[in-house]
């Protein structure tokens, strides 16, 4: 792309990243938050767009922000990455960790998690494939709508998503996948990219659709009710899946269940 064709806007930024980096400018910083703040307001309103209504999308805002400085503050421009997948991962882990901080989640949709995860695990463990809603509700001894209302709950809380459980412990999300910390250790590089191939091919061996709500959710930036016109489906119907993935997703990784 040449300098004509990339425009005077990417070209100013590019040029602030390069202050940034050489000096620690605060003012081309300042400039970097405000320019990137709008996936801020992106990330916040696709977190919070499943929560109950006590949770203030303002503060899932400010709690994302902090995302977004520690993101810009990280990002290695030499990795070649591009850094809006980068901050978007950094901004909902940071929203994340401060809702588990805040420990919202009722403490019967951490238990029924922990029921269904239970279950998954052991039919797959005899089936060695992914089971059915339909097996999975005759061995927790529930109708399967109430199996899907439980699930649609669970993925409603956020209890369940991908960044949760992808690294060794709880600082590591997606976005580390594609751009290290500065100072880390080769071991912890190690581990990132033992992780991601794990995770890859975890993902690789799930049924079509689970498969294809991942890939659009994590990696396209689709929202749930975007990936239910592409399924057919209702957004609900579509929190139930991610929700489910997600569990086997942890089994196939051996992660251990939520506390």
């Amino acid at each position: 792309m040449t300098e004509a064709t990339r425009g005077p806007e990417t070209n100013q930024v590019d040029a602030l990243w390069e202050r940034f980096k050489a000096s620690a400018d605060e003012n081309a910083r300042e400039r970097l938050i405000l320019h990137y703040s709008p996936l801020v307001k992106y990330v916040a309103g696709r977190v919070g767009a499943g929560l109950p209504r006590s949770v203030d999308h303002n503060d899932l805002a400010s709690y994302g922000l902090f995302g977004l400085i520690d993101a810009i503050d990280k990002f290695e421009l030499e990795r070649g990455f591009k850094f809006e997948t980068y901050a978007i991962n950094r901004i909902k882990g940071a929203i994340l960790d401060e809702l588990r901080a805040l420990d919202w989640v009722p403490r019967s949709v951490r238990s029924r998690a922990r029921q269904i995860e239970t279950a998954i695990a052991e039919l797959e463990h005899n089936l060695q494939r992914a089971p059915t809603d339909q097996e999975l509700a005759e061995t927790l001894e529930m109708e399967v709508e109430d199996l899907q209302g439980a699930l649609a709950e669970i993925g409603r809380s956020g209890i369940a998503a991908l960044d949760e459980f992808v690294g060794s412990d709880s600082s590591t999300s997606m976005g580390d996948m594609l751009a290290d910390p500065a100072g880390v250790s080769p071991e912890t590089v190690f581990q990132a990219e033992e992780t991601r191939h794990g995770l890859v091919d975890a993902i690789n061996r799930l049924p079509q659709r689970e498969r294809l709500v991942v890939t659009l959710y994590y990696y396209e930036g689709m929202t749930l009710a975007e990936i239910g016109d592409v399924l057919g489906v209702t957004e609900s119907r579509v929190c139930q899946i991610h929700a489910k993935t997600m569990m086997s997703l942890r089994n196939r990784l051996g992660e251990p269940s939520w506390g």
